[in-house]
């Protein structure tokens, strides 16, 4: 057997040049002059250690912090009643989004419903995102970017290889889907539990001869927040958009931050946290709540 050793970087601790990782004792004392460094993308364990907080939220109250690579993905199961903030601090994220319910996978994210039922194709705040059972996983309650997508779906591994020449996730220019697939194994599931998802900070419309049109992004610092009426999987792919027109492969990091806000449920429902909700929305929630509460969870 031989053993491939690599010269230690400028700078790095001690031990672990060649000779110092080709034990099993240098090696544990590397890993270990890591602990407590911060990688430019990475989840903040525990979640009070994030640089930062939206206004009006302690750190010590997050639940989730993060910045996701460009062409990253990343993953999190999340209670009812927490509240997500995506935020494209460059410019150029994707944030390429599905829902499970985390107590019955089955019932996932249904673009078809999602734009039929509230008669609107673009999302905006007061959207919910619904499951094929009649019933909302979460509402978009906040919005500063108004540039998504709920009509092309990910990138796919074939049309990224025929346009950028790969599409692995450990490649240059990782798929969408490949990415969401990852996730996905992460709880059991696997290709047959990923539909088409919907994406944020990258616009599309649909022009009057029915093409669409790609918007591209509102510029940096955008963020958009989504509310969950059930405990949830949320899968998250940050990878160019499948209809940008750039010839190279072009994305930047996506900063996600989460915190209990179940409070707001009901002011929700009510019409004060985002204005009134139309008749199907409403009708949306209550199939949630009945079901939570035929489950024992209300």
């Amino acid at each position: 057997m031989t053993t491939t050793t690599h010269p230690a970087r400028p700078g790095s601790p001690p031990g672990t040049g060649a000779s110092g990782t080709a034990t099993t004792a240098g090696a544990k004392a590397h890993a270990r002059a890591q602990h407590g460094q911060v990688a430019g993308f990475m989840r903040h364990v525990p979640p009070a250690t994030a640089p930062d907080a939206p206004e009006g939220v302690a750190r010590e109250s997050l639940v989730w912090s993060e910045t996701v690579a460009p062409g990253g993905y990343t993953t999190a199961v999340l209670a009812r009643g927490t509240r997500v903030r995506l935020t494209d601090p460059v410019g150029d994220a994707c944030a390429h989004v599905l829902l499970h319910r985390a107590d019955a996978p089955h019932e996932r994210l249904n673009v078809a419903d999602t734009v039929k039922v509230p008669w609107q194709a673009y999302l905006r705040a007061g959207h919910p995102l619904l499951s094929g059972f009649g019933r909302v996983l979460a509402t978009v309650v906040a919005d500063t970017s108004g540039r998504h997508d709920a009509l092309t779906g990910t990138t796919t591994r074939e049309g990224n290889q025929a346009r950028y020449g790969e599409s692995a996730p450990e490649s240059a220019a990782p798929a969408g889907r490949e990415l969401l697939t990852l996730g996905a194994l992460k709880h059991g599931l696997g290709v047959r539990d990923l539909p088409p998802s919907i994406s944020f900070f990258q616009g599309v419309r649909v022009d009057a001869d029915g093409a669409f049109e790609w918007l591209g992004s509102a510029g940096p610092g955008a963020s958009i927040d989504l509310l969950l009426h059930v405990d949830a999987i949320v899968l998250l792919a940050d990878t160019a958009h499948p209809l940008d027109p750039r010839p190279e492969f072009t994305c930047s990091a996506l900063e996600v931050r989460a915190w209990p806000a179940a409070h707001e449920l009901g002011p929700l429902a009510a019409g004060e946290l985002v204005g009134p909700l139309g008749p199907e929305h409403l009708q949306a929630i209550a199939n949630t709540d009945a079901d939570l509460k035929a489950r024992g969870v209300l």
